[in-house]
């Protein structure tokens, strides 16, 4: 039994052109969106020192500040009386060095301020050599 005499069937295509123009769009907005990480960072070449360990340790005042703001003077408890009463104890712990190796052991938790304190005490005292003691994560 055929009722469709006659007619005959048209077979199915697939348009492909709103198919691309979708693809265009996305592909648009894609590059439009991505962002380009090699211009985000600094290629640098960093300094090599081939330099032998120095044998000779200057004189140095080991300066120790606690969590809770506690100063000390290599190994001797001092208060902080402000910055001209600390230098002064800064001179009387480098007795007659003229420039001496200021080394700061400050806590982890303790603030800046009590560091920058310490700083301040040492440039009225006179002695640019400063350095911090850290220690290396294991």
């Amino acid at each position: 039994m055929k009722f469709r005499k006659g007619r005959h069937r048209e077979e199915p295509e697939i348009n492909f052109i709103p198919l691309i123009d979708v693809m265009l769009v996305i592909l648009i907005f894609l590059m439009a969106t991505t962002t380009y990480s090699r211009f985000a960072e600094l290629k640098i070449n960093l300094p090599t020192a081939d330099a032998e360990k120095v044998v000779e340790m200057p004189q140095s005042i080991q300066i120790a500040i606690s969590a809770t703001g506690q100063y000390s003077i290599n190994n001797q408890v001092t208060t902080f009386g402000g910055q001209e009463a600390f230098a002064a104890e800064l001179r009387r712990a480098a007795g007659g060095n003229n420039d001496p190796m200021v080394i700061i052991n400050a806590d982890s938790q303790a603030t800046h301020q009590t560091v920058v304190n310490v700083m301040e005490a040492a440039r009225l005292a006179g002695y640019s050599k400063l350095t911090f003691a850290t220690q290396t994560g294991k």
